[in-house]
């Protein structure tokens, strides 16, 4: 017996491999609270929701005025982000986390919602204007720069042209609508990986 724990002592353990750092960000954008859950405003937190179940991690930690969890895919560990400062002030979170990681606008990722585009559409962009998205004018304002990633996730055009703009993405899917969105976030999910290790157009290429 006292032969095996010698050998026992003498088995080490590999040495633990040193966290990777954090090297992007995603960002859900969305509005805090409950009542918005199921808008098309929050599709970004949605899509934040849904990659958390598909890849088995949690966004519960309170960190740059955010829920923020970690996810480590592709090989890169990165943040991801549920800003906490409504749509308008997006930009104010995701500065502070993009500045105490030191990361460029190239490395972060932004989800969120798209009335030019019908339910279950997806467009991946590597850089662009706001396109009259206040939560998108948040983050350009704030980073000093257009040049970072998003994916826009289609929610429907106003019904018509006199509809008000706040009621409708303050609105939530009808059960048609819902199923069409989810589908969408199915495939984005799926091809996060190429999201997120920059392989842009192969994503643009299947996803669009």
């Amino acid at each position: 017996m006292a032969d095996i724990f010698d050998l026992f002592k003498k088995i080490e353990k590999a040495p633990a491999e040193p966290a990777k750092p954090i090297s992007f960000i995603i960002a859900g954008l969305g509005n805090p609270g409950g009542d918005y859950t199921f808008t098309r405003h929050n599709a970004g937190f949605l899509a934040v929701d849904y990659f958390s179940e598909k890849y088995n991690f949690r966004v519960d930690r309170s960190r740059f005025r955010s829920l923020v969890g970690e996810l480590t895919i592709a090989g890169r560990r990165g943040l991801v982000m549920k800003p906490q400062t409504y749509m308008n002030n997006s930009g104010e979170a995701i500065r502070d986390a993009a500045d105490f990681y030191k990361l460029a606008p190239e490395s972060i990722i932004v989800f969120c919602d798209d009335i030019s585009l019908a339910p279950g559409k997806i467009r991946v962009r590597r850089k662009g204007s706001d396109g009259g998205h206040n939560g998108l004018k948040s983050i350009i304002y704030q980073l000093g720069s257009d040049g970072f990633p998003r994916v826009r996730l289609g929610v429907g055009a106003k019904p018509h042209p006199d509809y008000d703009l706040a009621a409708w993405v303050l609105g939530t899917f009808p059960d048609a609508d819902k199923k069409l969105f989810f589908d969408a976030l199915t495939r984005t999910a799926d091809n996060l990986p190429l999201i997120v290790s920059g392989d842009l157009d192969r994503a643009m290429n299947i996803l669009n």
